[in-house]
C-alpha cells in the first residue's frame, strides 16, 4: 500500500521535528522517516546530555530535553513517524503529483512535497585507531555520552578539540575525579568562550590540558583499560592512569542514497535557494546541516528559520494560486483548534 501525504520529512532531528510544527501551522500534515530507531537525530544518538546554550529565551537545556520539548510541541499536529527506515528511492512523478518515495524496509509514499532534514546524511564517529580500542568500545572507550552519571568519580581522558570535547570536559569536570583534555593542535574548533572557561579550570588546578598531543598507546590490565600513553610535541610521556577514554574526533558524514537523486550537490551538502530553501528540484526542500547557501551557519536555530520559510514555499505549491497568509501563533485558528482553544 502506498501512503499518500502532502509532506514527507526525511530526518527526525530537531530541524525535522520543527518542520512538522511550521507545516502544521499552515494546515499541512506530515510523515517523518528516519534511519534511527528513535526521534532526535544526532542530539539523541550522540550527545543527549550535551548542554545547548543558543536556543532563544532558554539559557540552557540539554540536547535530549530539546528533542522532548519539540516532540511535545508538535503533538497537536499528529505527525506519523517511520523510524528505523532509510529512504532509498526518490522518483519524480507527473506534474503536480509530487514524488514516489521508498524506504529500505519497503514502505512506499506518494508525497506532494519532500523535506530533507537529515543532517549530513548518515553519520558515524571517527574512531581511535589504536590496538585494543575496538574491544573497549562501550565499556571504557566512548564516542558519545548517553548517561553522564556513569563518569562520576572516574578519571577521564578526553581526546578532541571541538565543541563536543570542550563541552563534555567542562560538564564532567564537576563530577569526575579528574578530567584531562588532549588535543592534537593548540587551536580549537570549539567556541572560544568554552576554551577560555576550560583554560581557567586548568589554571585553578581542576583539570589538565595537553596541546599538540595525541594518544599513542592503550594500556590494558587484563581486558580493562588502565592507562593511556600520550605523545606531546612528539615526545612520549609516562602513561596517564585513566578509567574512561572519551573520543570526539568528529563525524564522518555520508550522503548515502541522497547522492543519486539528481540534486545539485555541494560536496556533502545540497544547494538551496535561501528564499525558499528549495533545491534544484521543485517540491524538494532541504533544511538544517544538509543544505548549503551563501552565509550558511550549521546551527540548530538557523535550521528552525529555514524550516519556517520552507513551509511557506511548500504551502504555495500545495495550494497554487492562493495567497499564503502569515498567521502568528497567538492568532492562528489552526493552532487554537488543535489546542482545543476554539469550538
Amino acid at each position: 500500500m502506498t501512503i499518500r501525504t502532502d509532506a514527507l520529512i526525511v530526518g527526525a532531528g530537531p530541524c525535522g521535528l520543527f518542520q512538522v510544527f511550521e507545516l502544521g501551522l499552515l494546515g499541512i500534515s506530515a510523515h517523518l522517516v528516519d534511519a534511527l530507531k528513535e526521534p532526535g537525530g544526532q542530539c539523541t544518538e550522540l550527545y543527549p546530555d550535551k548542554p545547548i546554550y543558543d536556543i532563544p529565551a532558554i539559557p540552557v537545556l540539554n540536547a535530549q530535553d530539546l528533542v522532548d520539548a519539540l516532540l511535545k510541541q508538535i503533538e497537536p499536529f499528529n505527525p506519523t513517524f517511520h523510524l528505523g527506515e532509510e529512504v532509498t528511492v526518490v522518483r519524480p512523478l507527473g506534474e503536480g503529483e509530487g514524488f514516489h518515495v521508498e524506504t529500505g524496509a519497503g514502505t512506499q509514499f506518494q508525497a506532494k512535497t519532500l523535506f530533507l532534514a537529515g543532517g549530513v546524511g548518515s553519520f558515524q564517529p571517527r574512531k581511535l585507531r589504536l590496538d585494543g580500542a575496538e574491544t573497549l568500545e562501550g565499556r571504557q572507550l566512548h564516542y558519545r555520552v548517553k548517561d553522564s552519571s556513569r563518569f562520576r568519580g572516574r578519571r577521564l581522558l578526553i581526546l578532541g578539540g571541538g565543541d563536543s570535547a570542550l563541552d563534555w570536559a567542562l560538564e564532567l569536570s564537576g563530577t569526575a575525579e579528574s578530567v584531562t583534555l588532549a588535543h592534537r593542535r593548540d587551536e580549537y574548533r570549539a567556541a572560544p568562550a568554552s576554551v577560555a572557561q576550560f583554560r581557567e579550570l586548568v589554571a585553578q588546578g581542576r583539570a589538565q590540558l595537553y596541546e599538540k598531543a595525541r594518544a599513542t598507546r592503550l594500556h590494558l590490565d587484563g581486558e580493562d583499560l588502565s592507562a593511556v600513553t600520550l605523545s606531546v610535541e612528539d615526545v612520549e610521556r609516562d602513561p596517564l592512569e585513566v578509567d574512561d577514554l572519551l573520543v570526539f574526533f568528529g563525524l564522518a558524514p555520508k550522503l548515502g542514497p541522497i547522492a543519486g537523486w539528481g540534486l545539485d550537490l555541494n560536496r556533502k551538502t545540497v544547494n538551496v535557494d535561501p528564499e525558499k530553501f528549495q533545491t534544484n528540484i521543485p517540491g524538494i526542500f532541504a533544511i538544517g546541516d544538509i543544505c548549503h547557501y551563501p552565509g550558511k551557519k550549521k546551527l540548530i536555530l538557523s535550521g528552525f528559520h529555514e524550516a519556517a520559510l520552507a513551509a511557506f514555499a511548500a504551502k504555495a505549491i500545495l495550494t497554487p494560486g492562493k495567497k499564503v497568509h502569515l498567521q502568528y501563533t497567538t492568532t492562528s485558528p489552526i493552532m487554537h483548534k488543535r489546542l482545543g482553544l476554539t469550538d
